[in-house]
C-alpha cells in the first residue's frame, strides 16, 4: 500500500518489480497516479492471481502481468515483454532477507519473496536501471537494517536519493525506508525525518497513515 501510494501523480507508465499479487501496482492505477503498468513476477500461480486482481477491478486494460525473474538475463526478461529504458516509474519491494537470515516459509513463493543470496540486490537494482527511462524515477521500500546495501546498490545507478524512515511507534527505531531516486541525476543524498506509523501502544494508524491504507490519500514526500 505505501509502495503504491508513494507513487508521484501523474506518472504514464509504471513498472512494479517483484509484483506478488499486485497490490502496489493496483494502489497506483486505482488512485489515479499512474495510468498503465506493467507487473513483473517470476512465481506463476502469484503472476495469476496478479492478472485476476486486474480484472476484478476493471484494470485489465491498463495493466499487465510479466511473468518472468527480475533476476533472469536480459535477453529473458526483453523476450518475456520487459522492456529497456521505457518506465517513468520503477517500484519495488525486493527480497530482503539473506541467505541464512530470517525463518524460512514453508510455503515455496513466501520463501522467495523474503529469501535471496548476496547478488540479488543489487540484481534488482541493475533491473530497476534498465528499466527506467532517462530522468525517470525508482522507488524501493526496505528493511531499514539493510539501508546501507541498499544506498550503495542504487548510487551506482541513481542520483537525488530521497530516504524516509518509517517507524512503528514514537520513539522506536525505523524498521523500513522508503529509498527513491532519479536516474542520470547527481543531485545530493536528502534523508527526511522519520514517520511514525501508529499512535501509542495500540494498533490504530496515525491519521496520516489511515487515509493511505483507506485509498484516500497519497503518501507524500
Amino acid at each position: 500500500m505505501l509502495l503504491g501510494a508513494a507513487v508521484p501523480a501523474g506518472s504514464e507508465s509504471l513498472l512494479d518489480l517483484g509484483a506478488g499479487v499486485g497490490t502496489a501496482a493496483l494502489v497506483s492505477l486505482a488512485t489515479g497516479r499512474a495510468a498503465r503498468a506493467d507487473l513483473v513476477e517470476r512465481d506463476l500461480p502469484t503472476a495469476e492471481l496478479a492478472r485476476a486482481n486486474l480484472a476484478a477491478n476493471d484494470l485489465a486494460g491498463r495493466g499487465r502481468v510479466i511473468a518472468v525473474d527480475v533476476a533472469a538475463k536480459a535477453e529473458l526478461r526483453r523476450s518475456a515483454g520487459l522492456q529497456d529504458n521505457a518506465y517513468d516509474i520503477v517500484i519495488a519491494n525486493p527480497p530482503f532477507f539473506g541467505t541464512g537470515q530470517g525463518t524460512l516459509a514453508t510455503d515455496a513463493s513466501r520463501a522467495d519473496a523474503r529469501h535471496m543470496d548476496e547478488q540479488s540486490l543489487d540484481l534488482w537494482l541493475r533491473c530497476t536501471a534498465g528499466s527506467a527511462r532517462a530522468n525517470g524515477t525508482a522507488i524501493v521500500i526496505y528493511p531499514a537494517s539493510g539501508l546501507g546495501a541498499l544506498l550503495a546498490a542504487f548510487s551506482a545507478r541513481f542520483g537525488a536519493m530521497t530516504v524516509l524512515p518509517l517507524a512503528p511507534r514514537e520513539g522506536a527505531d525505523a524498521s523500513r525506508v522508503l529509498v527513491r531516486g532519479t536516474k542520470g541525476s547527481k543531485a545530493p543524498l536528502r534523508l527526511l525525518p522519520t514517520r511514525v506509523m501508529h499512535l501509542g501502544e495500540g494498533n490504530a494508524f496515525s491519521p496520516q497513515f489511515d487515509a493511505i491504507f483507506r485509498g484516500e490519500a497519497a503518501l507524500d514526500w
